[in-house]
Parts: structure tokens; C-alpha cells; sequence
């Protein structure tokens, strides 16, 4: 592709006039960062799913709007090419951070009180259901990982009486981030910015854990009291049971997205989750 066909730089030029690409280390490939006359840096975002690029405009033009001091503001946006030009926010992503530093810790307490401003962004959310959509969701990825023959007969029938139990589970809603991590956390000295609402949606508030519980937290309990310190709300037995169960949902996306794009950390975080939730 070059220069000109580029739908990022149309969008930016559209949107700021003149601008200079510049490089940022660590920026993903779909991601863009750009600089216009002023000095004023922006990033660029492309997204191959309408689906994903649909959840993204909606967040930052719904659910985030109590929460401008801590995201990107959305500048402009293409739906026909799936472009949106974001303010540019500073720092460095945390998942760099050493886990046994105390910088680690305050960030995950920063990160806590973060989730807590977006869970509680839309109170008619935060009701008590049963939803058998999560269930048939991991289902789907079970049948996707018996199709690619990378699940034994046991782990399938354990993975089938998990979403059996999903299926009739009661769980309170929120809107979640469903991908909080610290990749896409940014620290700028005493501020953490949160990034990349594409999943965001209304879901099962304690889902938004099982990123941090099942791939970051292992061995390191110090993290999870930080953040639920931040968070001001510690999980409930229950809720505890239910942060269990999207271990499965965790453990069997990992396997198959791992395997079918020849991720093999994914894949073995996969295999590993699926014995530690044996």
C-alpha cells in the first residue's frame, strides 16, 4: 500500500491538514502516529472488523465520556475505510513494567480505580442476569479447538461442563473494557491512561478480571490486592467462582487463536490455564 492509498493518512489529512508520520516504538502495525503543524500528535487507527470498529466508536462517543482525563479523545473517524484519529496520549505501555517492582503495584491500584470509573459509567447496566450467550460463545471455541484436534477428550468434557454451568450462572452487568491488561494501560508519571475500546460492550462486569487473574496475577498475589484496593470493591465468594469459570473462556480462545496464528506463548498459556483450572 502506499502513502496515498493509505486510509489513516486520508483521514488525518482530512481531518488536521498537512501532517508528518513519526515513529513510536512498540506502536502495532494497524496503528498510525502522526503530527500536525502545531506539534500536536494524534495516532491513527485502522480496524479490519466493523464490528470492532462499530464498539470502538461507540465507546468513546457513550460509555466514555465521564472518563476524558484518563483516554484518548476521538477526533475524527471514516466508517467506509474503518479509520478512527485519536488524540495521542503520553507515557509508556506497563506491560514493560518488572511485576516485582512497586511501580507495578500502583499501577495496578491506578488501574483498578480506572475499571471502576468505566463499570460504573452506565448504572442501568449493573443488573443481575443469566446469560446463555457466554455460554454458546465458549461452546463455539470448544468446537473450534476439537475441529483443530488441540483438545482431549477430557479437557473437552470439562470445558462442556463449564459452559453448562455459565449457562445458568446469575452475573451482574456492567460495561467492560474485555481486553484489560497492561498493554493497554499507559503511565505518564502519576496518570494512567487506559486504550483500545474495540471489545467494549456491556458483558458480565467480572469478566473484565480474568485477563489479569489468569495471565498476569499467577504468583503474584501483591497485584491483585493493588488493584482491587483500587478498585474499592473486593469479589464476593461467588463472584470468585465466576471469575473461575471465564478461565475456560480464557484457556480455549488462547489455545485457538495461539494455534491458528502460530502464537506458541498463546498457545502454551492456553494449555497451561486449562491444567492449573483442572
Amino acid at each position: 500500500m502506499t502513502a496515498c492509498d493509505d486510509p489513516r493518512l486520508r483521514l488525518a489529512r482530512r481531518a488536521l491538514g498537512e501532517i508528518d508520520v513519526t515513529d513510536e516504538p512498540g506502536l502495532p502495525p494497524r496503528l498510525l502516529k502522526v503530527v500536525d503543524p502545531r506539534g500536536h500528535a494524534y495516532v491513527v487507527k485502522e480496524h479490519q472488523d466493523a464490528d470492532r470498529f462499530a464498539q470502538e466508536i461507540r465507546a468513546y462517543t457513550t460509555h466514555l465520556r465521564h472518563m476524558r482525563d484518563i483516554t484518548a479523545t476521538l477526533v475524527a473517524h471514516d466508517a467506509e475505510s474503518r479509520t478512527l484519529l485519536l488524540s495521542h496520549l503520553p507515557g509508556r505501555d506497563c506491560d514493560g513494567i518488572s511485576v516485582s517492582s512497586e511501580d507495578a503495584a500502583l499501577v495496578h491500584r491506578r488501574a483498578g480505580a480506572a475499571l471502576r470509573r468505566l463499570h460504573d459509567s452506565s448504572p442501568e447496566n449493573r443488573t443481575s442476569l443469566a446469560d446463555p450467550g457466554l455460554a454458546r460463545r465458549l461452546r463455539g471455541w470448544i468446537a473450534r479447538a476439537d475441529h483443530a484436534g488441540i483438545l482431549s477428550r477430557d479437557d473437552g468434557r470439562r470445558l462442556r461442563a463449564y459452559a453448562l454451568r455459565l449457562s445458568t450462572t446469575a452475573m451482574e452487568g456492567a460495561v467492560c473494557h474485555l481486553d484489560y491488561q497492561p498493554r493497554n494501560w499507559r503511565v505518564h508519571y502519576d496518570e494512567l491512561f487506559v486504550v483500545d475500546f474495540e471489545h467494549t460492550r456491556p458483558d458480565a462486569r467480572v469478566r473484565d478480571f480474568a485477563r489479569l487473574e489468569h495471565r498476569h496475577w499467577t504468583g503474584h498475589p501483591a497485584l491483585r490486592s493493588a488493584f482491587f484496593a483500587g478498585y474499592g470493591q473486593a469479589l464476593s465468594t461467588s463472584e470468585q467462582d465466576l471469575l473461575h469459570l471465564f478461565g475456560a473462556l480464557e484457556a480455549v480462545t488462547a489455545l485457538v487463536r495461539g494455534h491458528e496464528n502460530g502464537d506458541a506463548e498463546l498457545f502454551t498459556h492456553g494449555r497451561a490455564l486449562l491444567r492449573r483450572l483442572a
